[in-house]
């Protein structure tokens, strides 16, 4: 084995046990709405092994809420899918953004990295490099199988639940897609410059779903023309 994979090892060891234990609260806040996921899924029709695959082949949970939501109200799989892959578009950001932290890992590697990181340990990673540098994939990784193994659990254990308890719909457990939603967009907010692009963003979906078209529509075009926005007023920006 070569004298410098010898010499890494150990400090790749600590970086995903440092990245492993750090994620645990932001892993915990997850787990509470993924048990709120768990138990609706199966409600509108969802086994509850088909909640735990989903979990732990889609990893993305704001997508798979999306996906429910849509097959609940319609029933229809493929709307289902196109609601959930439309949000995860994000993840194309995301994942231009980890080239660096990626840069040497063999494609395996790199492809079971990408498949382990969510919104959570990915922000983490982000900003325990802007402190250091040197942070890199071992912390992403550590972090990352915590976060997808409590994500997992939680949504399987809320689908076994629902399955065994009554509607608790009806209790306003539901909301908690809602909050989800609402704490992630708090979040992303960074101040008064990204008021205009939210605004047009969330303008253009109501337009669209108050046309009778399906919510991955809206999803969509309201991300379209969020971009449009932000792309123009940092061409007006660079010209003043």
């Amino acid at each position: 084995m070569d004298e410098g994979v010898k010499a890494s090892a150990p400090r790749d060891a600590y970086e995903a046990k440092r990245g492993a234990i750090a994620i645990l609260p932001l892993a915990f806040g997850a787990s509470v709405y993924g048990l709120a996921f768990g138990f609706l899924a199966v409600q509108v029709g969802f086994p509850w092994w088909g909640v735990a695959i989903m979990s732990a082949s889609t990893h993305a949970g704001s997508s798979q809420i999306i996906a429910v939501e849509q097959f609940a109200s319609t029933g229809v799989v493929l709307g289902a899918v196109l609601a959930g892959a439309s949000l995860n578009l994000r993840y194309v950001g995301i994942i231009a953004s980890l080239s660096e932290v990626l840069a040497g890992l063999s494609l395996r590697k790199k492809l079971f990295a990408i498949h382990i990181t969510g919104d959570e340990n990915w922000a983490l990673t982000m900003s325990e490099r802007a402190k250091s540098p040197d942070v890199g994939a071992p912390f992403l990784i550590g972090s990352g199988l915590v976060n997808i193994s409590m994500w997992t659990a939680s949504t399987t254990l809320g689908a076994l639940l629902g399955a065994a308890l009554p509607d608790l719909g009806r209790f306003g457990l539901s909301f908690a897609f809602t909050a989800a939603f609402i704490a992630m967009a708090r979040g992303l907010w960074r101040g008064r410059s990204q008021a205009l692009p939210w605004t047009m963003a969330a303008a253009a979906t109501m337009a669209v779903i108050s046309l009778g078209m399906p919510k991955a529509y809206g999803i969509i075009v309201g991300a379209f023309f969020g971009l449009v926005v932000i792309s123009l007023k940092r061409r007006i920006e660079a010209a003043a």
